[in-house]
């Protein structure tokens, strides 16, 4: 398997562990229209691949900053093409869920609001104790509809779910790893042992046996999945047009709080 299409993700492979790297350090590895687009076909990709385990992460400081402020814009301006976006959201998390192989996330700095939904979605999360997630989509006047309605509340109950997605607030990895959303948070130094020792652990496992009781546990999330986000994710949509998210977007480019109206 060959990945010559991908511009903003790198990959690189140790024997049956193949590294996969959200390639846009000098944004954090915000999500733009191109990144959006590859994940979108990202983890049906993987699923064809030879190897058996793999390790997602982020270059550079971050996980994911989310997206895009400028993508966040051609949204507003041309609102047909958040379609498009909303389809490829739904694949980013069908794809998660449908792939097989276990998937690690190796959160090596900040997850927040498609990177936090990405992340969740990992089978295993091992978080450096620096790094910080959230979904502040409301804070950028949007709906948290492309998989954090569907994720937060399966890993930290509903009451503390709705308490995050609707603030938008960030949650360090140490109270996240406590509270059952991640499940380690290490040192930073020792992050890369970390991810390795689970890494090899389970390519020294009975392969198919791990990989079917994936499968086996994730029936219920993908019926989950598929019940919620067409919805959500319609919602956002409609959350794309109001005047509160242009004026998120105004106020993040003039490095100012926004002033929300409801509209």
């Amino acid at each position: 398997m060959t990945y010559d299409d991908y511009e903003c993700i790198s990959f690189s492979r140790d024997g049956k562990i193949l590294t996969v790297t959200l390639n846009r350090p000098d944004v954090l590895n915000a999500v733009n229209a191109r990144l959006h687009t590859e994940l979108s076909t990202l983890f049906y990709d993987l699923q064809r691949d030879e190897a058996e385990i793999v390790v997602l992460t982020g270059a550079g400081k971050a996980f994911c900053a989310g997206g895009d402020i400028d993508w966040m814009q051609e949204g507003i301006d041309e609102p047909a093409g958040f379609e498009t976006t909303a389809y490829e959201a739904k694949q980013i998390v069908f794809g998660l869920l449908d792939l097989e192989k276990p998937i690690i996330c190796r959160l090596n700095g900040d997850a927040v609001g498609l990177g936090a939904t990405i992340a969740l979605f990992c089978d295993i999360i091992i978080a450096a104790d620096t790094a910080r997630i959230g979904d502040p989509h409301v804070s950028v006047g949007l709906v948290a509809g492309d998989g954090g309605a569907v994720i937060w509340p399966q890993l930290i109950g509903y009451a503390r779910a709705k308490e995050y997605l609707m603030t938008g607030k960030l949650v360090g990895a140490a109270e996240a790893a406590g509270m059952g959303l991640v499940n380690h948070a290490v040192a930073a130094d020792a992050l890369d042992a970390e991810v390795d020792k689970m890494a090899k652990r389970l390519a020294g496992g009975a392969s198919k046996a791990i990989r079917w009781t994936k499968v086996s546990v994730n029936i219920g999330l993908k019926q989950l999945a598929h019940s919620i986000m067409d919805t959500s994710i319609s919602y956002e949509l409609m959350s794309n047009l109001t005047e509160d998210h242009q004026e998120a977007v105004n106020a993040f480019r003039e490095k100012r709080r926004p002033n929300f109206t409801g509209k």
